[in-house]
């Protein structure tokens, strides 16, 4: 008799458990306890854990529809395997900033990973105040190996290219074509704001210049596969402490343009540094900043040590690359604004604020500064003006 072929299924407590003793190395016998902690909107992520050693594990795995919709928002299950090999990827440039993966599941579209409940995620700490020391200078450095190191400025073509195919993901990639660069500027269904804003939204959604702008960087977001990038990477998808930065949730990830990474970083940034006032303020600022400049000077010293490009020594080239990805990465960082706070997926930095009236006028800050820096992003030279920006929304 034929023995059936394993099928997809939900997982439960129980199966996670049995699951958990079959790709990690718990002590035999031991009375492992599962708790599901996810809190996103297209997975399950369930950590089972030994009391008695200390050992635990994650297991994560893809759902065939968004939690924040339902079922009648399908998607692929191949999102998990692209996750993992994300993951993988970009763990030989930086181990020490993403989780190890111990093992795969395709049909069960899981995967099974270190734990890191011992940090917390950024965007939380960072709302209760904490300052992260380590995090601009070590998310400078992800970008930047993880960036370089999938482009052609290191790796031959034929490599290049084929994991460009590997990593083609159309499904997640639709979603941020129509979350971030196309439902927020036309009045669609999916958009989501407080009738305060409707004001300030009309006014968007009748910019023609900024319409011609976002344009152009979806555009951009289309067709330039220049390094494989995490796709998604906000301060959700950052794990921290006052020591320690890990990246998770690379499940968006695709060839794209450099800057889109770059741009969702500093955007997420800078709502946190809209909510806050003086040397708090100056706090995150300083974190804007150092991002970049530690992503300039590692990739400026990528490029010398470890490019391969004919025109790697051509006067200005250099110059010319960072400069389209600081450009780039304003214009996406101008679309993150305007998404996050008038379209499907907010962030809690500003949905977290109780006094109404407060919350509008950040919104409205918001708002203001993603318009001024996609259609400014040219005239912008420096991240220092990025930051008095800032304080001009005021």
């Amino acid at each position: 008799m034929a023995t059936a072929s394993k099928q997809y299924e939900e997982l439960t407590v129980e199966s996670a458990v049995a699951l958990a003793r079959t790709h990690y190395p718990f002590p035999e016998g031991a009375a492992l306890e599962c708790d599901e902690i996810g809190d996103g909107n297209l997975n399950y992520v369930f950590r089972v854990a030994d009391p008695e050693s200390g050992k635990s594990v994650i297991l994560k795995q893809a759902l065939p529809y968004a939690k924040v919709v339902g079922e009648s928002w399908p998607l692929t299950l191949q999102r998990a395997q692209i996750e993992a090999d994300a993951l993988r990827k970009h763990g030989e440039f930086v181990p020490n900033l993403v989780p190890t993966v111990y093992a795969t599941d395709a049909v069960l579209a899981l995967t099974v990973m270190e734990d890191l409940s011992h940090l917390t995620i950024a965007r939380e700490g960072l709302i209760a105040g904490k300052a992260y020391p380590q995090l601009s200078t070590d998310i400078g450095e992800y970008l930047a190996r993880t960036l370089f190191q999938t482009s052609d400025f290191a790796l031959h073509p034929f490599e290049k290219k084929e994991l460009a195919a590997a990593f083609s993901n159309p499904e997640l990639c639709k979603i941020t074509e129509d979350l971030i660069f196309t439902d927020p500027f036309f009045d669609n269904e999916t958009n989501d704001f407080e009738p305060e804003l409707k004001e300030a939204v009309e006014a968007l959604w009748a910019n023609k210049a900024l319409q011609l702008e976002a344009a152009k960087l979806k555009f951009s977001f289309l067709t330039e596969a220049e390094a494989l990038l995490h796709g998604d990477l906000h301060t959700g998808s950052i794990f921290a402490s006052d020591s320690e930065t890990k990246v998770i949730d690379p499940e968006f990830a695709y060839y794209g343009p450099i800057g889109f990474d770059v741009g969702l970083f500093l955007a997420n940034l800078i709502f946190q540094s809209l909510t806050r006032n003086g040397d708090q303020r100056n706090v995150v600022n300083s974190h804007i900043e150092r991002t970049w400049e530690t992503f300039e000077a590692r990739f400026t010293d990528l490029w010398k040590n470890k490019g391969i490009e004919a025109f790697q020594q051509t006067d200005g080239y250099r110059e010319f690359i960072i400069e389209k990805i600081f450009r780039d990465a304003l214009g996406f960082a101008g679309c993150e604004l305007i998404r996050r706070t008038i379209g499907l997926a907010h962030v809690k930095d500003l949905d977290g604020i109780e006094d109404d009236s407060r919350r509008i006028e950040l919104k409205e800050q918001a708002l203001h500064l993603g318009e001024k820096l996609i259609l400014q992003r040219a005239e912008v030279k420096s991240i220092y003006e990025v930051t008095a920006l800032i304080g001009e929304a005021e």
